[in-house]
């Protein structure tokens, strides 16, 4: 009861304060965004991830933009028994640069996501508002694009991570996994 009071008062006080005012890193420039990214951390007090937290490992993410300024979201994590679980969204893109907006139908939630800061060829923090039935979580992500991070970009990622409402025990550095084959 405790630990859901906490989470609960935590995502108040991000919606509250500094969540709303999150914006994207300054010039985005899609194109350069386009590749294949390897989850490194993810960060969010949903209920779904403490219970699943322990058995979770990297994945690889493909962001690849459409002519139109949206950006096709294509993730993939290997399953201990060898499956591939995927997952895609079409990223609409907004007013705002750096800004998207997406329905997950797997999860049936809206999303807003934000790229707050990003190094092309290194790694990207991603902020998403995921939002369900009027009740709002925030998912942070730290991508690089090679299957390392450095000490700095996990601690940016912590730290930032910990700002937007999310408690340090929910803030994750995930083990490395092998990857999926091209499908």
């Amino acid at each position: 009861m405790r630990n859901t009071l906490l989470r609960m008062l935590a995502a108040l006080m991000c919606v509250l304060a500094d969540c709303a005012d999150i914006t994207p890193v300054k010039d985005f420039d899609l194109q350069r965004m386009a590749g294949k990214w390897y989850n490194i951390g993810l960060a969010t007090n949903s209920q779904w991830f403490v219970n699943h937290k322990e058995g979770m490992k990297m994945g690889t993410a493909m962001f690849v933009p459409t002519a139109g300024g949206d950006l096709d979201l294509t993730y993939a994590n290997l399953n201990a028994d060898g499956s591939c679980w995927r997952m895609t969204h079409l990223a609409k893109k907004t007013e705002t640069s750096g800004k998207f907006s997406f329905h997950s139908q797997v999860w049936n939630n809206d999303n807003d996501m934000h790229i707050i800061e990003v190094v092309y060829d290194d790694y990207a923090l991603v902020h998403t508002i995921k939002t369900k039935n009027g009740e709002s979580e925030v998912l942070n992500k730290l991508y690089s694009r090679t299957p390392d991070s450095s000490v700095i970009q996990q601690q940016k990622f912590i730290q930032f991570s910990q700002e937007t409402g999310v408690l340090p025990d929910n803030i994750v550095i995930l083990p490395k996994n092998a990857e999926c084959p091209e499908a």
